[in-house]
């Protein structure tokens, strides 16, 4: 079931544990040619760093290289844009898997290359999200 996403990210809903559905994530981006390249476990280091207690919450940097390198070819400082950044978090009882949606965050950009470019990764990305 898709839930309210925000304009800029594709969100979902997951009937998993956190860590299934972390793990679960991180194999449907695989299928979809997607390297996990950077963990960020926010909890943990707003705990460390702050001494504050937060729900479960992950940041995956996800990248497809082909498709990596086909960007850094269109734009050399499009690495100020990736990874694709995925999330994983609990809140109110209830488990989220949401990505970036490439279309609005390459928008800026101004490159019909990236624009072609950014839809075809956000379909895999959409693809990902939707069968775990």
């Amino acid at each position: 079931m898709n839930t309210s996403s925000p304009s800029y990210g594709y969100k979902k809903e997951v009937a998993y544990t956190f860590v299934e559905a972390l793990d679960r994530t991180k194999q449907c981006l695989a299928e979809e040619g997607f390297g996990v390249l950077t963990e960020i476990d926010v909890k943990a280091t707003l705990e460390k760093k702050l001494q504050v207690a937060h729900a479960d919450y992950y940041i995956l940097g996800a990248c497809n290289p082909p498709f990596a390198l086909e960007a850094l070819k269109a734009e050399i400082d499009i690495g100020l844009l990736l990874p694709c950044n995925v999330i994983v978090y609990a809140n109110d009882d209830k488990i989220y898997v949401s990505a970036i949606l490439p279309t609005i965050a390459m928008a800026m950009v101004e490159n019909p290359t990236l624009a072609k470019l950014a839809l075809t990764v956000e379909e895999k990305l959409k693809r990902a999200i939707d069968h775990i």
